[in-house]
């Protein structure tokens, strides 16, 4: 008898001793690996036989469902130790598995039956060869022979020979052997799990693979209910039937949110159709008998009602949809009716589900103002909508729900968890409240936003934005942009977006009269009104100033009636600008109206006798002057009328000031007095815009053009003007769209509703031939307002001209939205842009005087300084950069946005493509560690190698920088360049999903060639050199985000966890691209 200690004699060195050719071997042990094989490899080829016993349960075919999950769990480690236990990582990240896997199953197939047991009873493990007998074994692996150190305190086995035990191990195992009741044969299961280390994968499955890995904790969190439940038959209905694929991804995820979150916010980008994803939201919460309300601005509701209407014209009428629309000022209203509703007698509380559609507008949150303490629409929708009554789920659609700060985001989502922070905080997975989340992303925004412009890219911001944040976006959006779906989803069954030709940019000049007037001179004077008419307030004495102040100050809020007059004179300071590169002829008409308005008053002083006159201040902006933008904005909707006594005021001094704005205003009046539309240049230059676009059509056939304009005066003379050259010239019909009035159009007795419009300008989108049967009236030229400038899709038309630059270059980018379609008929489309006539430095430094020149005076009057927002000054520079680069080409608005784009951050759909091909395969449950597959390299993707890799022993903490810990991915190149690191997991998933997904057959060329290079997998050196490559790069990039940590707020990650090297990390697969 011998005791062999493991450690000094092996097991391995006595067995290299004792197998000898012919030899009979029987082992009972818990497992088996084909890495002991190959320590024994040469003795083992030689021997007669090898009977080997599984004493537990393992490798045969389930009599119980495997319901018993704690139970399935260890059998599923027993199996897969096959291709060795978690002690031989070491081995197995040597890349040479498939060669061993492959040489060990011919073995088996010659020599070994393997047999298990199928009771419940213990059995103890030994191996008898010949006369010897070794016990006790736990397994057959290399910890077992010595080879490996494992986890084992000790491992003393004794190696007795027969004449000692009399035989009794021989017979005990032969007796076992021929039991049929407690042993089952399992040796073809076994050969053929060993051989799916061998095969060549496919591509798809080692995507998934990946997948079930990094996400399979989520699986199994994953509940019933926040799945899209298909009993409810959505799946059936017409919309679902209409929806891309890209769609149906966003509509599963977006109801698995709004279930677990109740709320989402969809944020594709613009023309990606996000009312139909919404249409198809709402058909599941309808087949569930839930009510559902649709918040839209009024210019869109014209759509939301097609979709429920029993209309013609209505491609989803059968799906009976049954919602309720209302726009976003009825929030203001309490009385009257709406799009059909009586809104004193609506039961706001009773609705399940509330999706709001361009949900920015909510996104500067709640205040309550007014004498009566009225809440303003996002109070109201909270208190009345949401909280009262019934739990209500909240969709949001937005392009672009971040402005410039993420509060922006944190307001639109409050709306989702009632305001009550506590109500989320408990279903994220996340470290810190949702508060301080947003509190840390802004200030790492504000800091990044400093950044010289060069160094302020996505990945700098990526990089300084805390792992919560991602993984809250990641709870609660979904946001895709065009690019991500040109990518990554197949467009087969899409069609593409047209190409965008470079866009033209026009500099006419004012007037082509000879000594006329040009744009500086015009600005020098206005740079000299000081507008006191909208700000009588400032003149009250200040010895009778108490008597108003109960009037001025709505009760509740922060906007004194001061505050309000002194917003009314920066917005129109600012707006006689933009009305004069809009238009000479609205810029004339704002002059006269103001000239009007201050004349009228200085008459009223003058009148003033008796002491008795009051100043009756009504509204003294006509809103119809504004931009769609500005004529949003509070001060309108504001504040009472305010009388005030000309006793009261230094009424000499402002006499003074009203006479001498009075003045200038004649002086230009008299200096823009000539310029007639034959003078006006900018209107001659854009007649011949059309004219060569008539001549020279950019696509076959294609006549139509859209002419945009910020202002509705500028649209009525643009129309007056291009209706008659366009028909003259050309037998073009026109038409003009502004949103407060009906339209019109030179078609005699064709209706000028917006619809209408709207239909004969883009027949095919529209859907013409439903809607009018038999009608061909066709515009086409259609003039608009930003009325249309979101939500609608006139991809008929391929030419978009900017008849003036919208201060807000995202405004810009939705318009040309319009037609910069998915699934255009047109090739290629084109933009043009008018530009005042001068240099675009000059023109922001302009904007930025103006801007400057009236919060100056603002801040002295209302003695808060809160209307200069912090992100106006970096903004402006911002903002030339911006504007310069839409002169050169034409820009994504996630480009736009200041460089936040919430597309580059979500891993949820990722989550989704798991659990439905879950759904159909098991495969991946019990597939080994360690395979690969092989694939093309494309555009962006080098020939290399992607390793997806998991950190065992939890040395690299997850100092929240890995939002996948413990998997690490890490993609380098054939030269070791690392191509994408692990801290971006979102990117390297999107390539892992670009190059397999779909190709669900392994590249037989590609696996020939990659084999005849490793010899089968049995030289793999230049892989295993890239692998140790990768762990270096993870534990480099982790030691310099260290050292970066040292130095910022919010403490180190320096001194958490240490990464030391390859034995810390297990490969679970990885992907050769050739």
């Amino acid at each position: 008898m011998q005791i062999l200690d493991n450690i000094n004699n092996t097991i391995k060195d006595d067995l290299q001793k004792e197998v000898k050719k012919g030899s009979k071997i029987s082992i009972a042990a818990a497992c088996f690996s084909i890495y002991a094989y190959q320590e024994l490899k040469k003795q083992l080829e030689g021997v007669e036989k090898l009977h080997f016993i599984f004493t537990s349960p393992t490798f045969i075919t389930e009599k119980t469902p495997k319901a018993k999950r704690e139970f399935y769990i260890p059998r599923l480690s027993r199996e897969r130790s096959l291709y060795g236990t978690e002690f031989e990582v070491k081995l197995r990240n040597e890349l040479t598995q498939k060669a061993i896997a492959k040489e060990c199953a011919e073995w088996i197939r010659k020599k070994v039956v393997f047999k298990s047991n199928i009771t419940q009873e213990q059995m103890m493990g030994f191996i008898t060869v010949d006369e010897s007998t070794y016990m006790p074994i736990n397994g057959f692996t290399t910890v077992d022979l010595g080879c490996e150190r494992g986890n084992n305190a000790y491992y003393p086995v004794q190696k007795t020979e027969s004449f000692e035990n009399a035989n009794y191990f021989l017979k005990l195992f032969d007796d076992l052997w021929h039991d049929d009741k407690k042993l089952q044969e399992v040796t073809d299961i076994v050969i053929e799990s060993i051989s799916t280390a061998y095969k060549e994968n496919s591509p798809d499955f080692i995507y998934f693979f990946t997948l079930y890995n990094i996400f399979n904790e989520f699986l199994e969190d994953i509940s019933d209910d926040e799945l899209p439940n298909e009993a409810t038959g959505f799946k059936d209905s017409k919309i679902w039937g209409m929806l891309y694929n890209f769609q149906r991804d966003a509509v599963l995820a977006i109801i698995s949110k709004l279930e677990k979150f109740n709320g989402c916010i969809l944020a594709d980008s613009v023309g990606l159709g996000k009312t139909f994803t919404a249409l198809a939201v709402i058909k599941y919460y309808e087949n569930r008998n839930k009510s559902v309300l649709v918040l839209c601005p009024k210019k869109l509701s014209e759509n939301w009602n097609t979709y429920k209407g029993n209309y013609i014209n209505n491609p989803i009428a059968s799906d009976r949809l049954r919602y309720d629309v209302l726009y976003h000022t009825d929030l203001s209203r309490e009385h009257g009716t709406s799009n059909g509703i009586e809104l004193d007698r609506l039961n706001w509380g009773n609705y399940d589900l509330v999706v709001i559609d361009e949900s920015h507008n909510f996104r500067n949150g709640g205040e309550i103002t007014g004498e009566d303490a009225k809440e303003n629409r996002y109070l109201k929708l909270l208190n009345r909508v949401i909280r009262a009554g019934v739990r209500t789920k909240v969709l949001m659609l937005s392009a672009t729900p971040v402005n410039n700060k993420f509060i922006d985001l944190k307001n639109q989502l409050a709306l989702a968890y009632e305001g009550d922070a506590a109500q989320i905080n408990e279903k994220l997975d996340t470290t810190k409240s949702i508060d301080e989340i947003f509190r840390q992303a802004q200030t790492a925004f504000n800091a990044w936003s400093k950044l010289p412009t060069d160094q302020r890219t996505t990945d700098a911001l990526l990089k300084t934005l805390d792992f919560d944040f991602f993984e809250l976006l990641d709870s609660v959006t979904i946001a895709r942009s065009r690019k991500h779906i040109e990518k990554y989803y197949d467009t087969a069954d899409i069609g593409n977006f047209p190409s965008r030709l470079p866009p033209i940019s026009l500099r006419p000049c004012l007037t082509d009269l000879d000594g006329a007037i040009n744009y500086n001179e015009i600005y020098n004077l206005l740079m000299s009104l000081s507008l006191t008419i909208y700000t009588p307030s400032s003149y009250i004495m200040p010895s009778k100033m108490a008597k108003y102040i109960d009037l001025t100050h709505n009760k509740g809020t922060s906007l004194t009636q001061k505050g309000r007059e002194e917003g009314i004179r920066r917005l129109m300071s600012i707006n006689l600008l933009k009305r004069l590169e809009s238009s000479v002829y609205s810029f004339r008409l704002t002059l006269d109206r103001i000239k009007e308005l201050i004349n009228g008053t200085i008459q009223t002083i003058k009148n003033y006798r008796s002491g008795g006159c009051m100043l009756d201040l009504t509204d003294m902006s006509n809103a119809q002057d504004f931009d769609y933008d500005d004529q949003n904005t509070d001060f309108f909707s504001v504040g009472k009328k305010v009388k005030i006594d000309l006793a009261d005021m230094d009424y000499v001094s402002w006499q003074r000031e009203l006479e001498k704005d009075a003045d200038n205003l004649e002086l230009l009046s008299l200096m823009i007095a000539d310029i007639t539309p034959e003078h006006d240049t900018k209107l001659q230059t854009l007649f011949d815009t059309i004219r060569s676009k008539q001549k020279h059509p950019i696509n076959p056939g294609n006549r139509k053009l859209i002419i945009f304009t910020a202002f509705s005066d500028t649209a009525d003379y643009l129309y007056a003007n291009v209706s008659a050259f366009a028909k003259k010239e050309f037998g073009l019909e026109t038409a003009e769209i502004t949103g407060s009035v009906d339209g019109r159009t030179t078609i005699p007795r064709l209706r000028a509703d917006l619809n209408t419009v709207l239909t004969c300008f883009s027949p095919l989108s529209k859907g013409r031939a439903v809607l009018m049967p038999g009608s061909t009236d066709e515009l086409d030229i259609l003039i608009a307002t930003d009325c249309i400038s979101e939500g609608q899709n006139l991809q008929d038309c391929d030419y978009l001209i900017n008849y003036d630059i919208h201060w807000n270059p995202v405004r810009i980018i939705q318009r040309f939205g319009r037609i910069d379609r998915i699934g255009s008929k047109n090739s290629q489309i084109q933009l043009v842009n008018f530009w005042p006539d001068m240099d675009l430095d000059e023109y922001i430094n302009l904007k930025s005087r103006v801007e400057t020149r009236m919060k100056i005076s603002v801040m002295t009057s209302t003695g808060d300084d809160d209307l200069i927002n912090p992100e106006e000054k970096g903004d402006l520079e911002y903002r030339k950069a911006q504007l310069k680069r839409l002169q050169e080409e034409v820009v994504d608005i996630e480009e736009m946005s200041s460089g936040i784009s919430i597309m580059d951050l979500g891993l949820n759909e990722f989550r989704l493509d798991l659990l439905e091909y879950i759904k159909k395969h098991d495969d991946v449950e019990k597939a080994p560690n360690g395979m690969h597959a092989v694939v093309p390299k494309g555009e962006g993707a080098p020939a290399g190698v992607v390793f997806v890799l998991r950190n065992i022993n939890d040395s690299v903490n997850k100092d929240n920088r890995n939002r996948i810990h413990p998997f690490y991915m890490v993609y380098i190149s054939e030269d070791g360049e690392i191509v994408c690191d692990y801290l971006n997991p979102k990117k390297m998933l999107d390539t892992i999903r670009l190059l397999c997904k779909g190709k669900d057959e392994p590249c037989v060329e590609l696996c020939r060639r990659f084999n005849e290079e490793t010899e089968d997998g049995r030289r793999m050196g230049a892989v295993s050199e890239l692998l140790s490559d990768a762990i270096n790069s993870i534990i480099d990039v982790k030691e310099e985000n260290d050292i970066d940590s040292l130095f910022k707020s919010g403490g180190t990650t320096a001194l958490m966890s240490a990464v030391s090297g390859l034995d810390d990390f297990e490969l679970i697969c990885f992907l050769v691209v050739k």
